[in-house]
């Protein structure tokens, strides 16, 4: 992996940026005066992060593998401590697929219906490899998404959900608390 260096990290023109951020320099990031990056980020090769109007923040700790797709006019909130895996894809914007509208970027906004709804996934979240979550979703503090799932409701805190649709299967622990609390004191 090639990171940016800190005149890399400056010349992406972001909103606010924290300490010890390592972007790859193979990661695009559109719309960055709109997106805020807290501390000890890293941000994989061909992840997108994409902006829109109303802005996205990264919290501190946080980790978004390569692959990552992570877009949409409404607010994205990564909360600290989120782990988003490889091929994940984060969306706070989706046409409306019942054929009343047109879709796609390259059509009239008037002859469109796009669903805009925030996104928050909390703290201490984990999200397995190739996810998709849907736009009006929040991922409470502490869940566990599995791999390959479909995120189309709000996952309780501390839940493991798996599967498309998502669905619970399990708690984690909260035991994550306590280590956060030792990582914060080194």
């Amino acid at each position: 992996m090639a990171f940016l260096d800190a005149e890399g990290l400056r010349a992406l023109g972001l909103a606010a940026i924290g300490e010890d951020v390592r972007i790859d320099a193979d990661a695009r990031l559109i719309g960055a005066q709109r997106i805020t990056i807290g501390s000890h980020v890293r941000i994989d090769a061909f992840a997108v992060i994409s902006a829109g109007e109303d802005g996205i923040a990264i919290g501190d700790h946080v980790h978004v593998a390569a692959h990552c797709f992570v877009a949409g006019a409404a607010r994205i909130v990564l909360d600290d401590w989120a782990g988003i895996s490889g091929r994940t894809s984060v969306y706070s914007s989706t046409d409306d697929f019942s054929g009343r509208s047109l879709t796609g970027p390259t059509v009239p906004d008037d002859l469109r219906d796009v669903d805009s709804r925030p996104v928050r996934v909390g703290r201490h979240v984990i999200v397995g490899a190739g996810t998709v979550i849907l736009p009006g979703v929040t991922i409470g503090d502490g869940a566990g998404v599995g791999a390959q799932s479909l995120v189309r409701r709000d996952v309780e805190p501390f839940t493991i959900v798996v599967g498309s649709p998502a669905r619970p299967v399990g708690t984690r622990d909260r035991r994550l608390l306590e280590l956060e609390r030792i990582a914060d004191a080194r």
